[in-house]
This record gives structure tokens, sequence and C-alpha cells, in this order.
């Protein structure tokens, strides 16, 4: 590996500080706000995210407004950003949050929240309290494999901890802030996956990648988890304009969400007869809605009216399940 350049820092700062984006995140340096937004960044694109993040900070505008409110609320607030188990991580850590007097300062000590990996924790700690720790999220990893010519499995512990050893120097000066802002926006904006603007770059002259012509062999490509075949059969049962949902144990997709009682399977191969299919990760579910056997009432059954179907169910999986389900019924 290239020695580290104690020059790096001063550059990306410099060039964050002239042209950064103006998001909502990034009025203050209030500490819940940077949270919710770093949480919903993951797996997300910052144009997807703010519209959702302003709706979210309007329902839920500080620590103990979230705290407050119903797991049910904050779902339905959260519908449409997808991996569902962000949302109940920040309702958790809300509450514990509020018990500890606020948010502590340090990532270490973030670490032992729910929902507060290495990433999430090192975010926090730096852009709102200047701890001086380095992030690393994909645009990071990203640069850092292109600068420093780094062909690295990132995906692997001995390769994410090369690279977070360097996140971490690189951190190591006045305005760490700046400095993983700098990183992660030059990620997003200039050094992009497929025809960077390398001549925009504040790095450009000392890249590796640029200079050894290996820009789009960097960063290495992870290996891609295998789909999984799985066949959903749901039985939506309902009760004076009720529907009957369970907490889910039994699927392996969307683990603790309330979905339909049923059975699922895993299949070689897709069936040939279903009703709809959908993806949730690396889980590809074709859905066969129960339309005429009938079913016992499971247990711990919770009955959810239609008009609330949105706040226990944000899923689209499984509501449409239920909107097949209606629809047949109303065919003659």
């Amino acid at each position: 590996m290239e020695k580290f350049s104690k020059r790096d820092p001063d550059k990306i700062v410099s060039w964050y500080r002239s042209v950064k984006r103006d998001l909502p995140w990034r009025k203050n340096r209030d500490p819940y706000r940077i949270w919710l937004s770093e949480v919903m960044l993951q797996q997300t694109t910052v144009a997807a995210v703010v519209p959702f993040y302003d709706r979210f900070i309007e329902r839920f505008p500080t620590l103990s407004s979230l705290r407050d409110a119903s797991l049910e609320d904050v779902m339905s607030y959260w519908a449409g950003l997808g991996y569902y188990s962000r949302a109940r991580n920040l309702h958790k850590a809300a509450k514990e949050l509020s018990e500890r007097g606020g948010f502590p300062e340090t990532y270490i000590e973030l670490l032992e929240l729910p929902g507060f990996g290495p990433y999430t924790a090192r975010a926090v700690a730096s852009l709102a309290f200047d701890e001086k720790v380095g992030v690393l999220d994909g645009n990071v990893i990203r640069l850092l494999s292109r600068r420093y010519g780094l062909s690295v499995e990132f995906w692997k512990p001995a390769g994410r901890d090369q690279l977070q050893t360097l996140a971490d120097q690189l951190a190591k000066v006045d305005t760490p802030a700046d400095l993983n802002q700098g990183m992660m926006e030059l990620g997003a904006t200039i050094c992009t996956p497929h025809n960077p603007a390398c001549i925009l770059c504040p790095l450009a002259k000392v890249c590796v990648a640029r200079l050894e012509n290996k820009i789009e062999a960097l960063p290495l490509k992870k290996p891609r988890r295998a789909k999984e075949i799985w066949i959903w059969k749901p039985s939506v049962i309902e009760k004076r304009g009720q529907i009957a949902l369970i907490e889910n144990s039994y699927a392996p997709f969307l683990k603790g969400h309330w979905i339909c009682p049923g059975e699922v399977k895993r299949a070689s191969k897709a069936p040939k007869s279903y009703s709809y299919r959908h993806a949730v990760t690396h889980h590809d579910i074709f859905v066969v809605v129960n339309l005429t056997a009938k079913v016992a009432l499971p247990k711990n059954v919770r009955w959810v009216p239609r008009a609330e179907l949105k706040k226990w169910v944000p899923t689209t999986l499984v509501r449409k399940a239920i909107e097949t389900r209606s629809s047949e019924r109303k065919r003659p």
C-alpha cells in the first residue's frame, strides 16, 4: 500500500467546504438528526432519502418524540424505505438513549445501542461530536481503494480492518466531521462506481488507480450472495373488516414483522403458478395466496382494521397478499 499522505485530508476538507450539497441533516450538528439520516442512508440514495427524512423529522422532531411514539406509528412513517429492522432499532435505541440522558459522544459507547454498527457509531461520533475516527461506507471504500490502489477484499474482516485503519489515520485532523463527510461526498458525487469525474477530484494527481489505469478494477467486486427461492402461502383471514396478523416467526424474510399466517418452504426452482413475485434481499419469493382452504385461527393473532394496515404492515409484500384475496372475493 502506498504510504499514507498527510496532504490528503487538507485537500478533501477544502474541496468539501467549497462544494458540499445543501442537505437537511447538515443544517446543524444535532446528533439525533445526524443519526436518523445515517440510518436512512444505509442501502438508500440521498435523492430517495430526503423526502422520507423531511416527513419523518416533521412527525418525530426530537429524540423524545420518537421515544414516546408507538412502534406502529414509526413503522408507518418508515414505509417505503425498506429494510424495516432499521426502524425497529431506531425506536429501541431512542428509548435507551432517553434513559441514558442523551447521546454518548464516543463510538465505543454508541456501539452498545441497538442498530449502531461500526459505521453508524463512528459517523455519529465524528459528525456530531468531532471524535477523530474514520467512517467506512461504500463510498469511502471505493475512494480509498482507488486513491491508494488497494486490491483488498473489503467484505472480509482483514480487508475491512485495513481500510478502517487508513480511514482512522485520515481522520486525525482538527475537523474529522468535515473530513469524513468530504470522503463520503467525494465517493457519492465524483468517485462514482462508473465513469467517475476524475478531472474534478482533489486527489486526481495522486490517485494510484488513475495513474495505473485501474479505476474500473477497484474496488474489488464483492461476490453476490446466491438467490434463494421461497414459496410463501399466506392465508388472509378477515372478520368484520379486520385482518388477522401474526408476528412473523415462521418465514426467513421479514423477521419480526406483522404478516399473514401461513406456511413457507424453500424450492429449487420457481413454481409454474403463483399469485405474484417479490424480492426481499436475497430471497426470491413466489407468493401463492390461499384463496380457498379454510385455515385454523392461529394463536396470538392481532386483528387489524383495514384502515390501519399501512401502520402495521409497511411492506407491499404482505399488503399485496391481502389485496389479492380481496379482489378474488369481489369476482362474480
